[in-house]
């Protein structure tokens, strides 16, 4: 690879609400410092879902072995072909998390249930102030999908934080500025 990538300028979001832009799918290869691997039963089902459903890519793959998925830069699934027989019911439950902005909520919740009736569920609102969806993938993983939401400076959670001696430009006294 002959470009360098700052981290910076390919890591998270900094934007908050509805005209927040998501990052393109980063097709560089780098050293991944986390990453998950999911044992499936049925890789091309499985890629099918991440790809159609949570919005993946696939990078990288050996047929019938592996399926490297990529979405933004950092965020990598390498689903594994399961042994052959393997009862799925003994996979360790796992969850993992996914930052993405507030507009593609609705989209991964309607793509998921298309594919897979009830596999997502949500949104719903964190005290974190993030919009979550939970999707549960047909290898079974938890898939959390979360998106910082926007701070009304004059809400009740404002005057809260404020009480609480917790600050931020607009909020202390309970006024926007």
């Amino acid at each position: 690879m002959s470009d360098y990538f700052d981290a910076f300028e390919i890591g998270p979001l900094s934007e908050r609400g509805m005209q927040a832009v998501a990052p393109e799918v980063f097709r560089g290869i780098y050293a991944m410092p986390a990453f998950v691997t999911i044992p499936t039963p049925d890789l091309e089902a499985s890629a099918d879902f991440w790809v159609r459903g949570l919005g993946f890519i696939e990078l990288f793959g050996i047929p019938g072995q592996v399926v490297h998925l990529r979405r933004w830069a950092y965020q990598d699934v390498l689903l594994v072909a399961a042994a052959p027989g393997a009862d799925m019911g003994d996979v360790p439950e796992m969850s993992v998390n996914f930052s993405c902005v507030l507009n593609q909520i609705a989209p991964v919740v309607e793509a998921c249930n298309l594919l897979v009736q009830g596999s997502a569920t949500g949104p719903r609102d964190t005290p974190w102030r993030t919009r979550d969806v939970e999707v549960i993938t047909p290898e079974r993983a938890r898939v959390i999908f979360t998106a910082p939401r926007e701070f009304d400076p004059d809400s009740q959670e404002a005057k809260d934080l404020a009480a609480v001696g917790i600050t931020a430009p607009g909020i202390a006294d309970g006024r926007s500025d």
